[in-house]
């Protein structure tokens, strides 16, 4: 069997969970990737045969959406670039959230299932927040199109939604506490965060940023390069995280019973809905770090619980799920129906 495997590169989540299923996958055939979008930070040695501009996300210095060069990074090239996929080469065409991938099915009338987190919003049963943003949750429902969803979130909110992939790394860990906070949160700069976090000198931060390419420190926190190996050490060792609105992150920080602290990116519907269902979960989340973050963090700190996140199906039983979706050609039987 050929599969493809198309992966939305605006965010390091997308990319991470290719890592993890890529063994599994290649228990059933040749895996050949597909990475749209130019903003990802984290390196990996899966093989990406096609590549695309595709749609890029950039961040503000304070932490919102910077609309301006979002727009900038549009190009008419998509439509280049989808025509030339060569998808009717593959038996199996798995998209998790590439609008390339999804024009070129379009275009060849190829079928594709749509998997990952972004497909589980096909659901009206996903969390939402109450304030409904028409654009972004057009977006969610609309970006990629296909026949098939198998989506993935924290609560099985409806029959074609499965738990996260977690980390085999972060599965065979045994969680210590070695008391510092790691942090996450690539829509604010160093410079912006540093004031914040030096405030706390009782703790120590461990801070995430593509901003760097090397190990450096300034009093209680030590700054880190996106590193995949170096993060999830981190964050196994952590007494708590602090991170934006992201999936994986808040998936392996509770699955390891950690405390966490979600600040989702703003003017980021995604992140909002994933902040709305943690919140029902009972995790802390704030709007953004102003100068409020003292009080919030102390509260944080000293009252709130760790929530522990329990997997109902394995890794290798999702990737199970994606070829019986391909091989009974019933795609009707993943699909949500409003």
């Amino acid at each position: 069997m050929k599969i493809f495997y198309a992966i939305q590169g605006t965010g390091n989540g997308h990319i991470s969970r290719a890592i993890e299923l890529y063994p599994y996958l290649k228990k059933y055939g040749q895996v050949d990737f597909m990475l749209s979008g130019s903003n990802a930070n984290l390196p990996s040695s899966l093989p990406v045969k096609y590549k695309s501009k595709g749609l890029s996300l950039f961040y503000k210095h304070s932490g919102g959406l910077d609309y301006i060069k979002i727009l900038r990074s549009l190009s008419l090239s998509v439509i280049k670039d989808a025509k030339k996929l060569p998808l009717e080469e593959y038996d199996l065409v798995i998209n998790d959230f590439d609008f390339v991938t999804s024009l070129a099915c379009k275009f060849k009338k190829i079928p594709s299932i749509h998997f990952g987190h972004q497909a589980s919003f096909q659901s009206k049963k996903t969390p939402r927040p109450s304030k409904i943003d028409f654009l972004g949750n057009l977006i969610l429902e609309k970006f990629v199109e296909s026949d098939s969803h198998i989506g993935l979130h924290f609560e099985n909110y409806d029959h074609h939604i499965y738990n996260p992939i977690i980390k085999e790394d972060i599965i065979k860990a045994t969680p210590i506490n070695d008391g510092h906070i790691t942090v996450y949160l690539p829509q604010y700069s160093m410079q912006y965060l540093e004031p914040h976090f030096l405030k706390q000198n009782k703790f120590h931060f461990e801070v995430f940023s593509k901003e760097i390419d090397r190990i450096t420190c300034k009093k209680n926190i030590t700054y880190f390069p996106i590193n995949n190996e170096q993060f999830t050490s981190s964050l196994i060792r952590c007494y708590g995280i602090i991170t934006a609105g992201g999936f994986e992150t808040p998936a392996e920080a509770m699955y390891m019973n950690k405390k966490l602290l979600s600040i989702p990116i703003l003017n980021h519907y995604e992140q909002a809905c994933n902040a709305q269902a943690l919140e029902k979960l009972g995790v802390m989340v704030l709007k953004k770090i102003d100068e409020k973050f003292e009080q919030y963090f102390k509260e944080w700190i000293n009252e709130k619980k760790p929530i522990k996140l329990n997997l109902a199906h394995s890794t290798a039983d999702i990737v199970e799920m994606l070829m019986k979706t391909k091989q009974t050609n019933k795609p009707n039987k993943y699909v949500y129906h409003s």
